[in-house]
């Protein structure tokens, strides 16, 4: 399921990532890499605002319907 669809607030780990390479290679610059714990902290308008890797990160949807989980 994209991480666009996953629910506030639970962990979930990323499978895969879509989309072309300077996409993955972004997203991986991010912390985004497969194996790696996520967890959706926050909608806004579309948007997410996630947790990655002791990190916040805010992201659009079409990238986060990119990714896995």
């Amino acid at each position: 399921m994209p991480l666009s669809m996953a629910k506030r607030g639970e962990e979930n780990y990323i499978k895969r990532i879509l989309g072309n390479a300077q996409m993955r290679r972004h997203l991986e610059n991010l912390g985004f890499v497969v194996g790696s714990p996520v967890k959706v902290l926050n909608g806004l308008n579309g948007d997410l605002i996630v947790s990655i890797k002791d990190s916040r990160v805010a992201i659009s949807r079409e990238m986060a319907e990119k990714i896995l989980v």
